[in-house]
């Protein structure tokens, strides 16, 4: 059993930065993968970013390629998301979700998921 719990969110002008992380509790966190999905007032949850278990392995949505990086860290038990060159299309509500094995694209294959965190991007 894993529990996944979001921060960083916030309001910030286009153009800029902002660090969300996602901790987890559970023993077993380091064998999972996590991403992280965002979703968009009236829209289904998009992948975004994902690392698996190590954290040798990063996958990122071609919208956030070279703006977004993805990392971990497993003795802390957290993921952390930088984003840079934020847009006012980034906004939405941010989630970390954990599963074991690829594939990472699909929210519907994700096992434990955290309750999000309200990214708001100003023009």
């Amino acid at each position: 059993q894993v529990k996944l719990v979001e921060s960083g969110g916030g309001l910030v002008q286009a153009g800029g930065s902002l660090r969300l992380s996602c901790v987890a509790s559970g023993r077993t966190f380091s064998s999972y993968a996590v991403a992280w999905f965002h979703m968009a007032p009236g829209k289904e949850r998009e992948f975004v970013a994902a690392i698996n278990w190590s954290g040798e392995r990063t996958y990122y949505a071609d919208s956030v390629k070279g703006r977004f990086t993805i990392s971990r860290d497993n003795a802390k038990k957290m993921v952390d998301l930088q984003m840079y060159s934020l847009k006012p299309e980034d906004t939405g509500v941010y989630y970390c979700a954990a599963k074991f094995s690829p594939p990472y694209g699909d929210y519907r294959s994700y096992n434990y998921w955290g309750q999000g965190t309200q990214v708001t991007v100003s023009s």
